[in-house]
């Protein structure tokens, strides 16, 4: 097992690390909409579902995996009505990198840290 640890996402804010390498398999830590560059956070939940899925690229990127290694998402917001916002910029961001859909759940949870609306974690697979 290899730490991932990449300035292109946002640093751990606990301890943990921003995922693990198993060779043929990253799992990613959640990733915050968290902006590595600024340390910011939008308040839209589009913009936040698209830096959180960013993040998990860089993460897997930094593995040498591609979007198209994602497999399985699971997602968690913090309130279900923005379910169909999310859909929008989650389907975008897989076409964009022409990569399959991935398996995934979409969990409605009480808070998340930073009282992010969104947090988004990823198994990649070659």
């Amino acid at each position: 097992m290899t730490v991932i640890n990449t300035k292109n996402a946002p640093a751990a804010i606990g301890p943990y690390v921003q995922g693990v390498n198993m060779g043929n398999m990253v799992i990613t830590s959640g990733q915050l909409p968290v902006d590595p560059l600024t340390g910011m956070m939008s308040a839209a939940i589009e913009v936040q579902t698209f830096q959180s899925l960013e993040n998990v690229r860089a993460i897997v990127e930094a593995a040498g995996f591609t979007v198209a290694n994602i497999m399985k998402t699971t997602v968690f917001v913090k309130d279900l009505n923005d379910f169909s916002a999310v859909n929008v910029v989650y389907e975008a961001f897989f076409t964009k990198y022409g990569a399959p859909f991935p398996a995934r759940s979409c969990i409605e949870v009480a808070r998340l840290p930073k009282d992010a609306k969104i947090e988004i974690e990823a198994i990649a697979v070659v």
